[in-house]
């Protein structure tokens, strides 16, 4: 059985897509799984052993280019696929695997993908009400529901040589505990908590003896920055905008707790098996919520949350400004006696 992945364009989504790569492996016994995807995608993909081989996406996001998708398709017809799986809702996203004349293709009814996908399903949102059973649901006959299946938790295992480079690239240590926080949100500030909150827990932890890693994005590095003026210690090291995602898989698959904005990051950290906890103003963690047993969810109590807007209507962001760290300090105390996912 050889199935083809069209993934998701987002690395939270793409962590999630491995759940379904492990529903498939776990149906099909013999079955070789191939994922088409963004090129940035390639790291997260590298540390799912489920994935037999990783294929760059030949155009941009949101961009036809119908010349390149052909040519694509024509060199995929070689490998024989049984079916292919399209994860995105777009029109687009279904266009190669036809191309490519593969028997059979499954997905969602999206965009306008009548005859582009033949095996088209309708989606209930309200019995599909995660993301992940989204995803899982395709591993399966058309009209199978969530109670009838299983959700494997994602479980990335980044390479020990790219584990051990990347140390070395930064000269960092693992002599001291290891708290790694991730202060960005690529979908806007309404998801940001605070960087003097996050200051207030870094400096607990050196307080402690601990050491801290700031990751992100290039767009992180001044709220990283922020971060480490507030805590002005040599045990802080910022990663924001240095690290590639490989690298920043493999650091991150080295600490010992992590607090994270509703991120990529944050999913990966979830996948990693790290313990997390999980923050949640702006957003919901009723349709993406980290998926692992060594978590802990905090969401806003006001009124007004969730909005799932990237700046706040009112412009007072109460949902993260009043989540203090007393709170979140107190969730990773117990992460470190207890293990447990709230």
């Amino acid at each position: 059985m050889n199935i083809l992945v069209v993934g998701p364009s987002w690395v939270g989504d793409m962590v999630m897509a491995q759940s379904l790569f492990m529903a498939l492996k776990t149906r099909y016994a013999d079955v070789a799984i191939d994922v088409l995807a963004p090129a940035w995608s390639r790291p997260i993909l590298e540390a799912m052993p489920e994935v037999r081989a990783t294929i760059d996406m030949p155009v941009g996001h949101g961009a036809l280019q119908l010349g390149g998708r052909y040519r694509l398709a024509q060199s995929l017809k070689e490998q024989a696929y049984d079916q292919a799986i399209v994860l995105p809702n777009s029109l687009k996203s279904a266009l190669i695997p036809w191309m490519a004349g593969i028997p059979l293709r499954t997905g969602w009814k999206g965009e306008m993908r009548y005859g582009l996908l033949n095996d088209l399903r309708p989606l209930d949102k309200n019995v599909f009400s995660l993301m992940v059973q989204k995803y899982v649901g395709l591993a399966y006959p058309k009209g199978t529901v969530p109670s009838e299946f299983q959700c494997p938790q994602p479980g990335l295992r980044p390479r020990q040589r790219f584990i051990d480079e990347a140390l070395e690239s930064f000269g960092l240590n693992t002599a001291a505990r290891i708290l790694a926080l991730c202060p960005g949100a690529e979908f806007g500030r309404a998801k940001k908590w605070p960087e003097r909150h996050y200051a207030e827990i870094a400096r607990r932890h050196v307080a402690q003896g601990g050491q801290v890693w700031l990751f992100g994005s290039q767009n992180d590095v001044p709220a990283c920055a922020q971060i480490a003026e507030a805590v002005s210690s040599d045990r802080l090291q910022v990663l924001a905008g240095q690290t590639s995602l490989q690298q920043a898989v493999a650091l991150m698959s080295m600490v010992h707790a992590v607090v994270a904005n509703d991120s990529g990051l944050m999913h990966v950290a979830a996948a990693l098996q790290r313990p997390l906890v999980a923050l949640f103003g702006s957003t919901s963690p009723d349709y993406t919520p980290p998926l692992s047993d060594h978590c802990r969810v905090i969401k806003a109590t006001i009124e007004c949350s969730p909005c799932f807007k990237r700046e706040c209507p009112y412009g007072h962001y109460r949902c993260l400004e009043e989540m203090m760290p007393d709170q979140i300090w107190q969730a990773l105390k117990q992460l470190e006696v207890t293990g447990a996912k709230s």
